[in-house]
Parts: structure tokens; sequence; C-alpha cells
């Protein structure tokens, strides 16, 4: 996710702006300045990113490595001087980490600004700068530095929602995550049982784009090989969101429903399939809409239907 919106960011920012980035994969930092040339400069750390630049963006995949990269005492960004005046956490993450990294962020550099924003759209939204990003900020006019995070974050999305203060950008891509994890796995069973019943796949998508099942989902990213030709299902289920992914953001979605004290009717059982779909060697690695293939889904279906016939 990282490369390609570092790559929109840069893309689109004023010429003469210098893009300071660290990963730690030099592999893609390679890239990016293949790419992009002398914008770029690459850093030994996150630290010496935010000694370079004045806005900073993380985008992490666990809190574990959110805590690391800010607060470890030896290499953390937080432990020394600065010259970034905002930063920007675009990592799904539970909520409690980031009103903990906010807190020292306040409490040792006062000046400085941090938001969470995490994003939605997986790598094909990020390559085409079509991501919605949940921003963690109101949008009153009370944050003077709103209409620079804002401005940057619309350079690699499509629509960039103020979800209404520090915390609410995560909490509402965790809701985001747990509901469209719960589709996908409910597209996959009901595509299963049509299959079964000796449905054309492709006419029972049909059926669904233009009924109460309709989702985009469905639509862009079905879970069956061969309904949605740009979805990972039908390329092995190799790129999109990893389905080990899915199962860590699901899981911070019925963590933060238990703290919270919302009922659930699904999220345990979601839970447990994506746990153990991400454990197995056939799925791991994956796209997360490999769900169809871990309940036993008949991914060579083109075999016992006539190539176009869609009767």
């Amino acid at each position: 996710m990282g490369l390609p919106m570092a790559s929109n960011l840069i893309s689109k920012v004023p010429l003469g702006s210098t893009l300071f980035i660290y990963d730690i994969s030099e592999n893609l930092m390679e890239k990016l300045t293949n790419k992009h040339g002398d914008c770029v400069t690459t850093c030994n750390s996150a630290r010496e990113v935010a000694r370079n630049a004045h806005v900073v963006f993380t985008m992490l995949p666990e809190g574990s490595h959110v805590k690391t990269v800010y607060l470890d005492p030896e290499n953390g960004i937080l432990h020394d001087d600065m010259a970034a005046r905002v930063l920007v956490d675009c990592s799904t993450i539970d909520t409690e980490t980031c009103l903990r990294v906010a807190a020292e962020v306040k409490l040792q550099h006062p000046p400085i600004s941090f938001y969470d924003a995490p994003v939605s759209g997986g790598t094909l939204g990020a390559e085409s700068g079509s991501l919605t990003i949940m921003l963690g900020c109101s949008d009153d006019g009370s944050d003077a530095q709103y209409p620079i995070v804002y401005g940057l974050l619309s350079l690699m999305g499509s629509s960039v929602v103020c979800c209404g203060g520090l915390g609410m950008g995560l909490a509402a891509k965790l809701c985001n995550n747990y509901c469209s994890g719960l589709i996908a796995l409910a597209t996959a069973e009901a595509m299963n049982i049509g299959i079964c019943s000796g449905m054309d796949p492709r006419v029972l998508a049909r059926v669904f784009a233009s009924s109460t099942a309709q989702s985009t989902i469905c639509d862009k990213w079905n879970p069956v090989p061969g309904i949605c030709p740009n979805a990972p299902s039908s390329k092995e289920y190799k790129g999109g969101f990893k389905v080990q992914l899915m199962a860590k953001d699901f899981g911070l979605a019925v963590a933060a429903a238990e703290q919270v004290g919302a009922k659930m009717l699904l999220g345990y059982n979601g839970l447990a399939a994506y746990k153990n779909a991400s454990q197995d060697p056939n799925c791991r690695d994956l796209d997360s809409r490999v769900v169809f293939r871990f309940i036993g889904g008949n991914e060579e279906w083109e075999t016992k239907f006539k190539l176009g016939d869609q009767k």
C-alpha cells in the first residue's frame, strides 16, 4: 500500500518538492527512486525522515510496529528533534495504540499535530489514487493543520472523510472492514450455494448486481474466480488484501465491539473463518476473498458451464 501511495503523492505535489522515504525493504525504496529520480531521497530510518520532512506519513502492518516507529527509545521518531510539524499514521491498528502515541506526541512535542488516517480501497485503490481515507479529525475549522493534512491526503485518495476526532478514523475503518469482511463471507457462501444448486455463477452475480444483494464486493471483488476479470480471485487470488491482514483487522473490530459493549451476532464466527483461512497453506498470503476456496467453493465451475452460456 505504501509504495503506490507514495508514488501518487510525489507525482502530484508541486515541482521542487522532495519525498523522504524509509522502508525495511530496500527493494521497495529502490523502485520508488528509480521511478521518480531526484524527487525522492532514501533515509536510513523513520527517525531520519522526521528530521527532514515537514509532514510525515506512516503506514505499518500492526500496532506493535507503530509503537516501535514512534516510541522506540533509540530509533523512535519522537525521541529526536524533528523538522516535522504534522504526523499522520495511515495504519489500521487498535485505537488504544493510536491514543497512546498521540499522548506521547503531545507530551514530548506539544507544537506537533498527530492524526490517524487509515485507508480503504486495497492495492488497486492505492495505485489509482482512489482510496477512501478516514481522517481522525473534525472539519469544523478549529484545526489549523487540517487544510495541509486534507490537501495531501487528497493526492492519495478520491474521498477523504473527516470522522470527528482523534481515533475516530480508526473506529470507522474497523467498522468498515468488519462489514466488508462479513459481506465477502456471505457472498462466497451464497455463490457457492448457487453453483452447487446448478446455477451459472455469472448469472447469479448479475442477479445480485440488480437486486438487494448488490455490493462492491460482488461487483468488483467477487470471491469466485472468473466473475470479475480484474479481481484477485481471477488471478489465483494474488494481490489484493491478504487474508491474514483481514483476520487482524477483523480481530481488532471484534475487540473494539467487546470494549464498547456492542452486541455481535456474526462477529465471532467471521473471525474464526478468517483466522482459520489465514492459517491454511492453500489460502495464506492470498487475497482475503480466498475464503471461497476455504469453504470448498468450486473454482473450476467454467468446466461445468459452457463459456458464454449464461441462460
